[in-house]
C-alpha cells in the first residue's frame, strides 16, 4: 500500500458501529442525569463536547465527553479590573462539590460498578460491549467580561484540587465547522489523519502520546492553502512543515498578533496553564515526518 493510499484510508471518522455506540453512551448519560431526583431543582444543560460532536474522532479512538453544566449560577472573569459589573454573591446550594457528588450518585445508579471517580476533573464511565467510554464533566456557566456590556460565554470546571479551568465548547464547535467549510472539508480529514498517525506512532513506540485536542489545534492554525493540496501526501507534508516552522523559537508577544490559538479562539494555545509546549508541537511534527517517511 502506498503512503497516499494509507493517508486516504485514515481520513474517515469512527465506524458506523462505533458511532452507534457513541450515541447510545450519550443517551444513557442523559438518562442518568434526567432520572436523578437530586437534580430536581438544578437547571442543567447536558451536551457533548470534544472530538465526538466535532466529528474528528477516529476508529478505535471514539470515547465520548459529556458536560453536565449547572446554570443556577455563573462564575466570571474579567479582562481588566472593574469590567465585571457589581452583583450579589450566590447563596444557593450548588457548589462544585455538591454538583460533582450528585453527578457521581446519578451515574452510579445508571452504571453500577462502572464509574471511576479517581480523576481530578472528569468522572469516567467505563466502556462495555454496548457502549464506549465516557468522560462526564461537571461544570458551571462562565462569563469572561470585557466590559459591563461585553462578554463571552463559556464553562467553568472545578477540579477536585479546587483549581478551575475555563473552556469555550460552543465557540470550538462553531469555529471548527467554519474552518472545515472554508477548507472544503479538508480540515477535519487532516485532523483525523494526524490522529491516526499519532495512534500508529504510539503503537510502534515511535513517539509519546499526544493529546488529540492539541493535534486538532495544531491543524487549526495551519493556513487553508496548506490543507488544499492535490494529494494527501502533499497536504500532510505542508501541514507538518507549517507546524515545524511556525513553532520555531520563543512564543511571540501578544501585541504581534502571531500567537497560535485554540480552536475556540478564546485562549492562546501556548501559555503557562497548558499541558503542552511549543517544543511538544515541534517534536510531534518531527516524529510524524520521520514515521511517514518524508524526506527533504
Amino acid at each position: 500500500m502506498t503512503l497516499e493510499e494509507t493517508l486516504h484510508g485514515w481520513t474517515g471518522p469512527s465506524s458506523a458501529s462505533e458511532q452507534e455506540m457513541q450515541e447510545r453512551t450519550e443517551r444513557m448519560v442523559r438518562e442518568a442525569v434526567g432520572a436523578h431526583p437530586g437534580f430536581k431543582d438544578c437547571d442543567l444543560r447536558v451536551y457533548t463536547k470534544g472530538s465526538y460532536p466535532n466529528n474528528t474522532n477516529v476508529v478505535t479512538d471514539s470515547d465520548v465527553d459529556v458536560a453536565v453544566q449547572c446554570q443556577n449560577l455563573t462564575y466570571w472573569g474579567e479582562h481588566t479590573p472593574g469590567a465585571h459589573p457589581a452583583s450579589s454573591s450566590y447563596e444557593g446550594v450548588w457548589t462544585p462539590e455538591k454538583l460533582r457528588s450528585e453527578l457521581v450518585t446519578a451515574l452510579k445508579a445508571k452504571f453500577p460498578s462502572q464509574v471511576d471517580t479517581s480523576g481530578s476533573t472528569a468522572i469516567r464511565v467505563n466502556s462495555s460491549s454496548a457502549r464506549v467510554e465516557a468522560d462526564v464533566v461537571p461544570c458551571f456557566n462562565y462569563r469572561y467580561y470585557f466590559s459591563a456590556t461585553s462578554w463571552r460565554e463559556g464553562a467553568s470546571t472545578f477540579r477536585t484540587t479546587g483549581k478551575s479551568l475555563e473552556n469555550y465548547p460552543d465557540q470550538h464547535l462553531e469555529n471548527g465547522r467554519a474552518k472545515n467549510s472554508a477548507s472544503k472539508t479538508y480540515f477535519k480529514q487532516v485532523v483525523r489523519i494526524l490522529k491516526r498517525t499519532e495512534n500508529a506512532m504510539l503503537a510502534a513506540n515511535h513517539h509519546r502520546e499526544v493529546p488529540s485536542y492539541f493535534i486538532e489545534c495544531l491543524v487549526y492554525n495551519c493556513p487553508n492553502a496548506a490543507l488544499l493540496k492535490s494529494t494527501w501526501v502533499e497536504t500532510i507534508r505542508e501541514v507538518i512543515i507549517h507546524i515545524w516552522n511556525g513553532l520555531d523559537g520563543v512564543e511571540p508577544s501578544t501585541e504581534s498578533g502571531q500567537r497560535w490559538l485554540e480552536v475556540n479562539e478564546c485562549k492562546y494555545l501556548f501559555s503557562g496553564d497548558q499541558a503542552w509546549t511549543r517544543q511538544d508541537g515541534r517534536d510531534f511534527a518531527k516524529a510524524a515526518w520521520n514515521y511517514l517517511g518524508y524526506t527533504t
